[in-house]
């Protein structure tokens, strides 16, 4: 019986793979900014093409997202904030804090269709397992 390396649970979420197998990627294209039009950023697949694992697991289930898309961006607009305290410093008698609030926006803006797919990636992790013998297991099922 051949032995597969377990995949690294760190490169799985940041690679968008999928949290049963952490091998089957979750979204249709790689790169979420390659199609420009909104409405393609979510196109993922039904099932996970390695292990069949249903990612809509319930009628919507996906408005979870919201919360965990959230914290990331507090989380960006913290790690930014400290970055820009330790290397430009803030001051009460200048515009720096508006210098930085103005680049955290755009920062935001920027990262926001890679933060949402992260979210989902994040989120379904909550609800899906790791299994070792994916490949003689049946997927979980929540309808």
């Amino acid at each position: 019986m051949e032995n597969k390396p377990k995949p690294n649970y760190y490169w799985s979420i940041l690679a968008m793979k999928c949290p049963r197998c952490r091998r089957g990627p979750m979204f249709k294209d790689r790169n979420p900014y390659t199609n420009l039009k909104l409405s393609h950023i979510f196109d993922m697949h039904d099932n996970c093409p390695v292990c069949n694992q249903k990612y809509d697991l319930e009628q919507g289930f996906w408005y979870g997202t919201g919360y965990v898309s959230y914290a990331l961006a507090v989380a960006v607009s913290v790690a930014t904030f400290v970055a820009w305290l330790v290397l430009i410093g803030i001051s009460a008698d200048d515009n720096r804090i508006f210098w930085w609030l103005g680049s955290n926006t755009v920062l935001l803006v920027l990262l926001q269709p890679w933060l949402m797919r992260l979210s989902r990636v994040i989120y379904i992790r909550f609800f899906v397992k790791y299994d070792d013998n994916y490949e003689h297991t049946k997927p979980k099922e929540f309808d």
